[in-house]
């Protein structure tokens, strides 16, 4: 009976990654329509796969400005959503991810100590193709520490609720440090490092996307290793132990893909916030399975898909004004985080 049932959960995974692999071609190709100048779908398609043929100046629309802020939307809604689900698991807390626990904050800070700390010496833009490495190393560099923190935290403070305080505490205190920096730098780099906090997608080039493309790629491939390690983690440390798990090297792997993964995300797109906490929910519900082999297929093809949507809303179609992604983020994640709570308060008076 109960590999019956097994089965049958496996088949109805397999469906919905099925429809979530059709759905984000889709609406990758929706993402490259819309935008101020208009473009049949037609002269897309031959941008992409005739651009001999094709007109010069929607060839070069398409290649150098929508092709890669649709790319950089699918790869940043899939890194974002397996980092939050890595923590939502390691943590066992249904509202720990990236933002929320100051992991993105401490990309942030990374790339503010960087750019601000050393008086805008890396020029006007906030990330150039020269400095691509060394921008998402800091990113990294920021993410990992505050992780390390929040581990040392985790080991001595149990209580799930305590540790989320904590880590929006800690990311309160980022965001201070980082306004002291803003504050000390010229204006120049000011508005840069500004509008980058806002988050957005159409500011990476081709040359960044071949820094940010492998980082992704190398995170999401550690989630994947680590996918037994994660199941183990839902059943407790405990357990995992009694299974001869090394506890010590899964976390080392599972937080060395999340602060890969949310730093190179934050270093070039700047910090998107809801889209790790709620993703992952959304691949839950969707799956209906806990097994890590199925979730994170599951949740990168829902964060990919999550994160065009946010970028068509964004580009506001019809009009020729732009939204930042990060307040439309915002504005889908919170309600679905306002129903975790709500859900799991009512489930604990059950």
């Amino acid at each position: 009976m109960a590999e019956v049932i097994t089965d049958k959960i496996a088949g109805r995974g397999f469906k919905v990654l099925l429809i979530l692999t059709l759905l984000v071609p889709l609406f990758f190709l929706i993402d490259l329509f819309v935008g101020s100048y208009y473009i049949s779908i037609p002269e897309i398609l031959k941008a992409i796969f005739r651009s001999g043929n094709a007109d010069h100046q929607v060839v070069l629309i398409i290649n150098q400005f929508r092709m890669p802020k649709a790319v950089t939307a699918i790869l940043a809604g899939a890194a974002l959503s397996v980092a939050g689900l890595q923590m939502q698991t390691v943590f066992r807390n249904p509202l720990a991810g990236p933002y929320i626990l100051g992991v993105s904050s401490g990309a942030s800070l990374g790339v503010a100590l960087l750019v601000l700390g050393t008086g805008g010496l890396l020029g006007g833009s906030i990330v150039s193709a020269a400095s691509s490495w060394g921008i998402v190393a800091a990113a990294w560099l920021g993410s990992g520490l505050i992780l390390l923190l929040i581990v040392l935290i985790s080991v001595r403070i149990k209580d799930i609720m305590t540790i989320l305080i904590l880590g929006i505490l800690i990311s309160s205190a980022i965001s201070s440090v980082v306004n002291i920096l803003q504050y000390f730098s010229n204006e120049s780099t000011l508005k840069s490092f500004v509008i980058w906090t806002m988050g957005s997608l159409g500011s990476v080039t081709n040359s960044q996307l071949s820094v940010l493309i492998p980082s992704v790629l190398i995170g999401i491939g550690i989630a994947f290793v680590s996918s037994k390690f994660l199941d183990a983690f839902l059943l407790g440390e405990n357990y995992a132990r009694s299974m001869g798990m090394n506890i010590r090297f899964a976390r080392m792997m599972v937080f060395l893909s999340t602060a890969i993964l949310a730093g190179s995300v934050t270093a070039f797109c700047g910090p998107i916030g809801f889209i790790g906490i709620a993703v992952p929910h959304i691949a839950r519900m969707v799956l209906q399975t806990a097994k890590h082999s199925l979730l994170v297929p599951g949740t990168i093809l829902t964060g990919a898909l999550m994160m065009l949507v946010s970028d068509i809303i964004s580009q506001l179609p019809g009009s020729e004004r732009i939204l930042p992604v990060n307040s439309v983020t915002a504005l889908l994640g919170i309600p679905i985080v306002i129903w975790i709570i709500i859900r799991n308060k009512n489930s604990s008076r059950i």
